[in-house]
């Protein structure tokens, strides 16, 4: 499991000081690469050698709003493992507080330098099946 935390600033609300449903896109985006980061894999290391990991579907559940000056908790787990792609549960949390406001599973894919679908590299899969 990863935890990411996150401040809300102007920019990423609405002009009711919401946070734009869009923005959590950004926010599961960022959530990943620390969680990846921090298991010794660089998802930059592995685009130089032409291996990219790819969002290839979100379901994400609204539950209630973030705003403006939120401190956010964005909790990552994976959830399954696939030859070709992996999956990530994520939750998100007023620091502080049990309430749930956003659930998302996201799939990802692993593409080759032509874009098209390619196994998990070996030391990927290691990582990510130790959660």
């Amino acid at each position: 499991m990863g935890i990411f935390e996150l401040k809300i600033y102007y920019e990423d609300t609405d002009c009711g000081g919401v946070v734009y449903h869009a923005n959590y896109l950004r926010y599961f985006e960022r959530a990943r690469t620390e969680y990846l980061a921090g298991r010794g894999i660089s998802v930059r290391d592995y685009m130089d050698q032409g291996i990219t990991f790819v969002v290839a579907k979100a379901d994400i559940m609204y539950e209630s709003p973030a705003r403006y000056g939120d401190i956010l908790i964005v909790t990552s787990k994976i959830e399954k493992i696939r030859k070709v792609s992996f999956f990530f549960n994520h939750i998100v949390q007023r620091k502080g507080e049990d309430a749930v406001l956003v659930r998302a599973k996201i799939k990802l894919g692993c593409l080759n330098r032509e874009g098209k679908p390619t196994p998990l590299p070996q030391p990927v899969r290691d990582v990510l099946h130790k959660g």
